[in-house]
Parts: C-alpha cells; sequence; structure tokens
C-alpha cells in the first residue's frame, strides 16, 4: 500500500510538473476574449472609421456649429461667381460687341472724352441687358426660381444656366472661329453645336464678337471720314493750311448725326445685330 500510494503520486507529479505552466494557459486563453481591443486595431489597420471620422469632423469644423455644409458651399460659389462676374459680363455676353461700337462712334465724331468713359460703359451695359433679357428671362425660369422653391440642386441650376449662355453665344459665332478653335485644341468633331466646351466657344465667341465690332465701326466710321475729307480739301483749297480740319468737321458731323437720329440708328442697328 505505501509502494501503492507514491506509484500513482508520480505521475500525477509529473502531470502536475506540465500542468503548471498549462495551467496559467488556460486564463491565457480566456484572456483571449478581449475582442474589443483586437476590433480598434483591424479598425485602425483598414483607415475607413478612423479617416471617415477626422473627415467628417473636418467638415464639420468648416461649416461651422448648428450648420449644413451644403450653406457653406453654396456661399463659396456665389462667392466665387461673384469674383468672375467681370469676365463672364465681358465674355458671354453682347458687352464687348457694344462697348466697342459705341468707343469707334466717339473717336469717329471727334470727340475725346464726350461721352465720357462712364456713360459709354453705362449705356452699353443696360443695353446688353435688353439684348440678354431673353436669356436671362430663361435662366430665371428654369434655374433661379425652380433652386429657390428647392426643387432642383445648385449644380442643377449651374448647368442649366449655363446651357442659356451656351445656346446665345453660338448663335453669335461664326462657324470659322469655332472651326480655327477646335484645330487649335486638336478637339474631335462634334454631333451637334450645343456639344461644343466652354473652352473652345468661349474664345471663338470674343473673336466673333471683335469681328462684327470692328465691321460695324468701319460702316459708322464712312460717312464721317468723307465730312472730314471735304473739310480738309476744302482748306486746302482756301489756303488756310494752319487751322485744323478737326475742328471745323466737328460741328458738321455733330449736326449730320443729330439729323439721321444717330443715337436711335445705333442703338437699334446693335440690338438687331443680335437677332437672327
Amino acid at each position: 500500500m505505501a509502494q501503492q500510494a507514491p506509484a500513482p503520486a508520480t505521475p500525477t507529479a509529473a502531470v502536475t510538473g506540465q500542468a503548471a505552466p498549462a495551467t496559467p494557459a488556460a486564463p491565457a486563453a480566456t484572456t483571449t476574449n478581449p475582442a474589443p481591443a483586437a476590433t480598434p486595431a483591424t479598425g485602425s489597420a483598414t483607415g475607413t472609421p478612423g479617416a471617415s471620422e477626422a473627415l467628417s469632423q473636418a467638415l464639420d469644423d468648416v461649416a461651422g456649429n448648428g450648420k449644413p455644409l451644403t450653406l457653406s458651399l453654396q456661399i463659396l460659389v456665389v462667392m466665387g461667381l461673384l469674383t468672375i462676374l467681370p469676365s463672364m459680363v465681358l465674355m458671354m455676353t453682347s458687352f464687348t460687341r457694344i462697348i466697342i461700337v459705341l468707343s469707334i462712334l466717339r473717336q469717329a465724331l471727334g470727340l475725346q472724352q464726350t461721352p465720357p468713359n462712364q456713360v459709354l460703359i453705362g449705356l452699353a451695359l443696360f443695353l446688353s441687358m435688353f439684348v440678354m433679357a431673353p436669356t436671362f428671362t430663361q435662366i430665371n425660369d428654369r434655374a433661379v426660381a425652380p433652386y429657390a422653391a428647392d426643387t432642383i440642386e445648385l449644380e442643377t441650376a449651374i448647368q442649366i444656366s449655363g446651357e442659356e449662355f451656351h445656346k446665345f453665344m453660338i448663335k453669335q459665332t461664326r462657324q470659322t472661329d469655332l472651326k480655327l478653335f477646335m484645330d487649335m485644341a486638336k478637339a474631335k468633331p462634334v454631333a451637334a453645336p450645343k456639344d461644343i466646351p466652354f473652352s473652345i466657344l468661349l474664345p471663338a465667341f470674343v473673336t466673333s464678337e471683335l469681328k462684327t465690332a470692328f465691321q460695324i465701326g468701319f460702316m459708322i466710321f464712312l460717312p464721317f471720314l468723307v465730312i472730314d475729307l471735304v473739310v480738309a480739301s476744302t482748306l486746302m483749297a482756301l489756303g488756310m493750311m494752319m487751322l485744323s480740319p478737326t475742328i471745323i468737321s466737328m460741328p458738321f458731323k455733330l449736326l449730320l448725326f443729330v439729323l439721321v437720329d444717330g443715337w436711335a440708328l445705333t442703338m437699334g442697328s446693335l440690338a438687331g445685330s443680335f437677332v437672327n
């Protein structure tokens, strides 16, 4: 019995000698349960939750507390449009043609600063608004009013406005100018005029406006040039070479311009030149 007692004790001692490190291993298996510690590690490894939270936090900081992000974007777009508004007025409307014709008319009359530049710019601006009234009406009906009523998004309103300006400019642009800039840009032929990008249409439109303005200015300059020639020849025949022909011809130019109702004729011709 005494020998049998140590006999079972030896295997148990051997087992316990090996089980001693195994018994702490069981708690180690139980300690592997902290799955929450593993989940943040995988989340940080992928970077998706952390990046999205940081991005949303940054956007919230930009938008301001309690304010939607769309409002900040709208303010940014409006400020950007106000910055490029002068360029839009010069390049996408009838302002370029009108101001050039009025400047040539003033030079043809022999007047240096009459009417002053402020008057010419104001007159060209309001005449441009008159010419662009149908386009502005379409923009208001299709883009501004629906956007104010929250029926369309801001991007849709901007796209519709661009389409209306595109229609106006494509009607006033010569095909030769369009072909010129398309060849320089090495652009592929388009199926329809509405598919022409603004990067090609804008310079072609401005070039066409300059050509048309110079053509109208040439027609305006001719009658006043005849008056200058007649006055200069008369002074030469009378031997009054020291007298400036400009001083003598200016009253006759003004008289002719008033008799033919020159302002109404000029404004009507300019406005009619945009009607196809």
